[in-house]
């Protein structure tokens, strides 16, 4: 069997386009991928996807797209793609299970954010600890936070942070910042955000309470060790686009975004980007959701181009 797209993820983006495949009669498959729903399953409550005046939680909005692009006729599985050959048509798909081959394809794979590796950071993941300021920022309206990293990313995050926090402590493992020399300047002017230098952190607490009390620090310099109070942490040290089994095969920028043209267009005739994954600068929910749109749209005409 030959399908007629197949998606790969199950966020936003990916959820999206099946949702307007399905309803374009292309009989979509899709390949939730490793995290299934994406970052988005990973945040306790939305605020800014339009349409929940009172939020909604990440996990329930990527499921109610699913369950929207099943209703449809989009079928989902838990795979993960593991290789992909993309040099002429039909494309081939591998997973650990099977291989399928499709007319089109829709990579919508997203980014990871590279977090710290700490249990307690694992355990608090959506309960204090997050990787979106613009997602999570206004649930700490008034606290003090705690913003690791030290590029721009991370200037990015304290500098959001500090229009709606009372206190932004930036911990750099450095001491210099690697941030652009403006956005450096801009955080480091700010009366709002202070810095710790030389700094890891190698700890979150209180996993067992369920709440962010502090995050224990340790001066790469000295070796001493000391609980930092906070009421939230927010992990800024960058995003890995989830492109590696493309490489090669796809044009992508230096730091590994798949390139788009002409909408959501790739180098490759019949294979389509959206969301996190060619999207460098906004990563939002309601961004991946219209790029999931645009590619499907795309994808449609494109092989409403081929049958005739």
């Amino acid at each position: 069997m030959v399908w007629n797209v197949i998606i790969l993820g199950s966020g936003c983006a990916g959820s999206t386009a099946a949702i307007y495949a399905a309803r374009s009669n292309l009989s979509p498959l899709v390949l939730e991928g490793i995290e299934p729903g994406g970052q988005l399953s990973l945040t306790s409550n939305i605020e800014n996807f339009p349409g929940f005046p009172e939020g909604i939680g990440g996990l329930d909005l990527v499921d109610n797209m699913k369950k929207q692009a099943e209703r449809f006729g989009a079928e989902y599985r838990m795979e993960n793609v593991i290789e992909a050959d993309l040099s002429s048509p039909p494309f081939t798909i591998k997973t650990g299970q099977e291989t399928y081959q499709a007319h089109s394809l829709i990579i919508a794979s997203g980014a990871s954010a590279r977090l710290l590796g700490l249990d307690g950071e694992k355990k608090m993941l959506g309960k204090g600890v997050s990787t979106c300021a613009t997602c999570d920022g206004f649930f700490y309206r008034g606290q003090e936070v705690v913003v690791i990293g030290g590029g721009d990313t991370a200037m990015e995050d304290a500098l959001y942070l500090a229009k709606l926090c009372e206190k932004v402590t930036v911990i750099h493992r450095r001491d210099e910042l690697r941030a652009s020399p403006i956005m450096g300047d801009r955080a480091l002017k700010n009366p709002k955000i202070s810095f710790l230098w030389d700094s890891v952190v190698t700890d979150i607490l209180d996993p067992e309470k369920e709440e962010i009390e502090a995050v224990k620090v340790k001066n790469v310099k000295t070796g001493a060790e000391t609980l930092y109070p906070t009421n939230g942490v927010f992990v800024a040290i960058g995003h890995q686009p989830n492109t590696d089994i493309f490489k090669g095969q796809l044009d992508m920028s230096p730091n590994g975004y798949l390139l788009v043209h002409d909408g959501s267009r790739t180098n490759v005739e019949g294979v389509f980007a959206a969301g996190d994954v060619h999207d460098e600068d906004y990563r939002q929910a309601v961004t991946a959701a219209g790029a999931g749109c645009r590619a499907a749209m795309d994808c449609e005409r494109f092989l409403d181009s081929q049958d005739n």
